[in-house]
């Protein structure tokens, strides 16, 4: 059988004990039962077991003192006559049990069943709270707090394996407390859905009674007020109802007047307060505690404002009794709705009977009072008087406890919408946590734990959010209570109510935790320091989407009153809430951590092995979104070194990955050796082809982007750079000195069509050449000026290592907070001793090509590199052949000695020779594959003048 929204109950015996006895006989027999049985009867047979309860307990306790006409019964019994008539003739036993499990009223359909079942399920006065008697429909209703049923062998007791029964808590709808329990009992067999609707409709009759029972103590109230109108009246030249009293009120200032009157009523002393509004106008609230004749004690609240003035009299509109049937008095009673009173001010003070078409169980809205008392005065003093008469008007009459449920209500709106606004306020998971538990402290809850899974803290998906729990936040009003601490596991025993309510998807209350079974049960040492602190709990599931992150633990201290359901449901709603921005924060956390990750993939993992510079970089994500910066070290043909760095337009994965695949077209431009402004040529069709090729890129605007390239040689202590709409670098002489170059700017790359410019400045060796993206300097809050300055400063002081530099200008420079990516790239400038260079020039002569060998083998002898002059003769005397036949002189040839033996052949033409395989009949052709196959690699590379052909031969084998 299955209802919608609920579980199935397995109905009878299954056979090989799958059925509702078979588990219940594994369970008492300590086999795990954890699929197959409803989670709120497994949880109750839990406590049972904590509890030490026996299933074959046939005794309960019996109470003489409870009370045999309170409010519940008197409201309860015409609801069970009128049940009992409907059920005539079944075997239908109807029960009513006050708050602690005491049943007070009994019905049955058959009366014959009064003399038939033992005594235990027939008088009033046996308690059947679950501490006492197990799982059962009254406990189990009072202990989840809801509806629910109990089938067969779900009952703990063997005394209740024959029937079921359902069983609804009973609430007070004004203070919304359980009052007690409905249950319907009867034998297994006569199971009828039709019973839920049945149940709920009683329970919201004896609700309505209820209710009813509050409006007439506040029609007590009211009846006495008017009686007493001429002794308050005294005095006084006008009295006026509320509708004039607040005529000129703007809807702020009336909702500040009667939550003031609320909070009056909830103190119960009589006082008198000043309540300034918003609007410069001051009332003067007056409460003055009454009694009626009947007994019943409140509050009467009365406003006094400044008259009106004597040229403007007062008109009364004649308006006639209210509905509640009250005798003539001297006074007119005006009864206004609350909501066209204050609109949007929570219910509580007047209670009126149910209008027309009331829906059953409803908590119809109260009444506000203003009276008018036309004989208050002496109209011919009103009408002379010099100075305005002074206006009194109630504004709100009702018991304290009902003055208190306003204002717990009002309270209640202003901690959602100040949390509506505070969490959630960051994209960090632990961050948003801490959110709702200071946000709860101390308007709910006294403190507040909150728990998630590592994998929520790493933007995962926890597979089982019972496990692996880390202790989050811890908050409250002081930090001397013993919880566990931040980062600490923490482990839930299947009976503690975090378990609980996991498990099922909704809070769990836990009004006296000292009564609540399981919560000693894993760790009593823990436990019992606790509640020398704390004595009441709310845990509450953080549930977002479907998906379970955590839970969260509201906590009253020792002298704190405990927790009711109206801050269960309304810890339940922030809990909501603060889940929705956390997983919002787990998601944004898991894709920042995969384009990071992405990102960082793509940049260099290390710095290339080289001689040119001393470089250090770093990368700094920015903290809201991770954006395309880029840098890189490539070394080049003869000693050189290539330096780039770059910013993508935009964040997110499309920038990394547009960011990589630039950065990958830079490398292969720069290794073919083009010049700096050739390479951002390039890069900006690149971008151009980009745009166009992407669906949405350029809606999304993330396709463009800035760069920076510099080449230093070296050998001759000169860097040529270009950029493409980037901030110029900054330069720092040996001396100290620091100055930002004035570069040609270029536009950003993919514009298209506009021309780059390269500029050539000399660099002494130890000068430092600091590139960086526009995250460094810009930011939102800084003037950049003041921040190149604050560079410039920074980098004169940093005389350290490169890696030193970058931590001086990310300390002192960078943002605390950056919302854009820093690229930063530091490179201390090295000069080639002149000593391990070799230059020859020489005419355009074949017979010129042995004199070459012959120097070069000298100065390999030199430098101590015997071992490579097989493979350097072969290779000059390749490429110097090559130039004279191909080429145009002046030609000139260069030995540089530094990692690897760098042969270079350069000429006036741009004529560059290639690869290829020679045919078994061409006389030419395989000098360039007898290069290839001696050095390590070789390449060509234009100058203005004509071009270099490069070769590189190792020396593992040479000194």
């Amino acid at each position: 059988m299955v209802r919608a929204g609920e579980d199935p109950i397995p109905t009878g015996r299954a056979p090989g004990g799958t059925g509702p006895a078979g588990f219940r006989e594994r369970f008492l027999q300590g086999e795990p039962v954890e699929t197959g049985v409803r989670t709120s009867i497994l949880d109750s047979w839990r406590r049972c077991r904590t509890l030490g309860l026996s299933p074959d307990q046939t005794d309960l306790p019996f109470r003489e003192d409870f009370e045999p006409d309170g409010r519940l019964v008197r409201a309860a019994v015409p609801v069970l006559d009128r049940l009992q008539a409907t059920f005539a003739g079944s075997a239908m036993n109807i029960s009513v049990a006050d708050a602690s499990g005491t049943v007070l009223l009994r019905r049955f359909g058959e009366a014959s069943l009064a003399r038939m079942l033992p005594a235990v399920q027939s008088v009033p006065g046996f308690v059947f709270a679950e501490q006492v008697a197990g799982t059962n429909g009254i406990g189990l209703a009072l202990a989840e707090r809801r509806p629910i049923r109990v089938y067969g062998a779900e009952h703990f007791a063997e005394r209740s394996q024959g029937s079921a029964c359902r069983a609804l808590p009973v609430r007070d709808p004004l203070s919304g407390r359980i009052e007690g329990v409905l249950c319907f009992g009867y034998p297994r067999s006569a199971e009828d859905p039709a019973l839920d609707t049945v149940i709920r409709k009683a329970a919201q009759a004896i609700e309505r009674r209820i209710l009813g029972q509050s409006s007439a103590r506040e029609r007590a109230l009211l009846r006495a007020y008017l009686e007493s109108g001429a002794e308050v009246a005294a005095g006084l030249r006008h009295r006026i109802g509320v509708r004039e009293l607040a005529v000129e009120m703007s809807p702020r200032d009336r909702a500040i007047l009667m939550e003031k009157a609320a909070e009056l009523i909830a103190h119960a002393q009589r006082a008198r307060v000043d309540v300034p509004l918003p609007d410069g106008q001051r009332v003067t609230l007056v409460s003055r505690p009454m009694t009626s004749a009947s007994g019943v004690e409140g509050v009467a609240i009365e406003a006094v404002v400044p008259g009106p003035s004597p040229r403007r009299p007062l008109a009364f509109p004649q308006q006639t009794h209210g509905p509640l049937g009250l005798p003539a008095e001297p006074a007119v009673a005006t009864f206004l709705p609350f909501s066209e009173a204050v609109p949007g001010v929570a219910p509580g003070q007047l209670s009126l009977p149910p209008p027309p078409g009331h829906l059953p169980g409803a908590v119809h809205g109260p009444a506000v009072v203003g009276v008018e008392d036309g004989t208050a005065g002496d109209s011919a003093t009103d009408e002379h008087s010099d100075s305005p008469s002074p206006v009194r008007g109630l504004v709100m009459v009702g018991e304290p406890h009902v003055g208190s449920y306003a204002l717990a209500a009002r309270r209640r709106l202003e901690l959602l919408s100040e949390a509506g606004v505070r969490i959630g306020t960051t994209l960090d998971v632990r961050s948003t946590a801490r959110e709702l538990a200071e946000s709860a402290v101390p308007q709910l809850a006294d403190f507040v734990t909150v728990d998630l899974p590592e994998a929520v803290l790493r933007g995962e998906e926890a597979a089982d959010p019972r496990s692996d729990l880390r202790r989050t936040v811890v908050h409250g009003i002081h930090d001397d209570c013993p919880f566990h601490p931040v980062g600490k596991q923490v482990d839930y025993g299947p009976t503690m109510p975090q378990s609980r309510c996991l498990t099922s998807g909704q809070a769990v209350l836990e009004p006296d935790l000292k009564a609540a079974a399981g919560w000693f049960a894993q760790d009593p040492e823990h436990s019992a320091q606790l509640l020398s602190h704390v004595h009441s709990l709310i845990a509450v599931p953080l549930v977002a989407r479907g998906t379970v992150l955590g839970v969260a633990g509201f906590y009253r201290a020792q002298d704190s009153p405990p927790f009711g359901d109206d801050d269960r449901s309304l810890a339940q709603e922030l809990a909501a809430r603060a889940a929705l921005s956390i997983d919002n924060a787990r998601r944004y956390t898991r894709e920042r951590a995969m384009v990071l990750a992405l990102q960082r993939s793509l940049l260099p993992h290390g710095v290339p092995d080289q001689d040119a510079v001393e470089v250090a970089h770093r990368y700094l994500p920015a903290e809201s979104d991770v954006g395309g910066d880029w840098y890189d070290v490539i070394p080049l043909s003869g000693t050189r070194i290539g330096l780039f760095v770059g910013d993508v337009v935009g964040h997110g994965m499309l920038s990394a990955a547009t960011m990589g695949r630039l950065r990958t077209a830079a490398r292969s431009f720069a290794e073919l050796d083009f010049p700096p402004d050739e390479v951002l040529t390039h890069l900006d069709k690149l971008v151009g082809r980009l745009d166009r090729e992407v669906p949405g890129a350029a809606d999304a605007g993330t396709i463009g982007a800035t760069c920076l390239y510099a080449i230093y040689d070296p050998t001759t202590q000169r860097c040529t750079m270009a950029r493409a709409g980037h901030p110029p670098p900054a330069l720092v002489r040996p001396d100290g000195t620091v100055w930002f170059p004035d570069l040609p700017a270029g536009p950003p790359l993919g514009l298209g069509g506009l021309p780059f410019e390269a500029a050539e400045l000399d660099l002494p060796e130890n000068s430092r050449l600091v590139l960086y993206t526009d995250g460094l300097i810009e930011d939102r809050h800084r003037d950049v000026d003041v921040v190149l300055d604050q560079l410039r400063a920074t980098l004169a002081q940093a005389n350290g290592t490169s890696d030193e530099t970058c931590e001086a200008v990310l300390d002192t420079v960078a943002p605390a907070h950056p919302c854009d990516d820093i690229a930063l790239l530091v490179a201390r400038t090295h000069a080639l001793d002149p000593r391990r260079m070799a230059t020859w020039d020489l005419p355009a002569d074949p017979a010129l090509v042995s004199e070459v060998r012959a120097s070069a083998t000298r100065q390999l002898a030199d430098w101590g590199l015997e071992e490579a002059a097989f493979a350097a003769e072969l290779v000059l005397s390749e490429l110097v052949t090559n130039a004279i036949r191909h080429g145009a002189g002046p030609i000139r040839v260069r030995l540089l000695h530094d990692r690897t033996l760098i042969c270079e052949v350069s000429d006036s033409s741009n004529t560059a020779p290639h690869l290829r395989r020679a045919a078994s009949t061409d006389e030419g052709g395989r000098g360039l594959f007898l290069v290839a196959q001696l050095t390590q690699s070789w390449g060509t590379r234009y100058t203005q003048h004509g071009k270099v052909i490069w070769a590189e031969c190792g020396l593992e084998g040479a000194a």
